[in-house]
């Protein structure tokens, strides 16, 4: 498998903490040099090890806003 760069351009906050301290984190992240997107995951405390994520689009985010503001 091929190596996958990224770059986290900003964190945008943290949404919580696991018992083995790795934050649940959204953040604007780079992947392979291309236009930072929305980013969710799991992080260590480096950020040199991930979770499985969910990785949206400006345009997904806003939907995603208006969808849980119905809630």
């Amino acid at each position: 498998m091929a190596d996958i760069k990224f770059e986290i351009v900003e964190n945008l906050g943290v949404i919580g903490e696991g018992a083995k301290g790795w934050k649940k984190e959204v953040n604007f992240i780079s992947w392979n040099n291309r236009a930072p997107k929305i980013d969710i995951r799991d992080w260590d405390s480096n950020h040199e090890k991930m979770g499985k994520g969910i990785t949206l689009s400006k345009e997904e985010a806003k939907k995603l806003k208006e969808i849980l503001s119905e809630m």
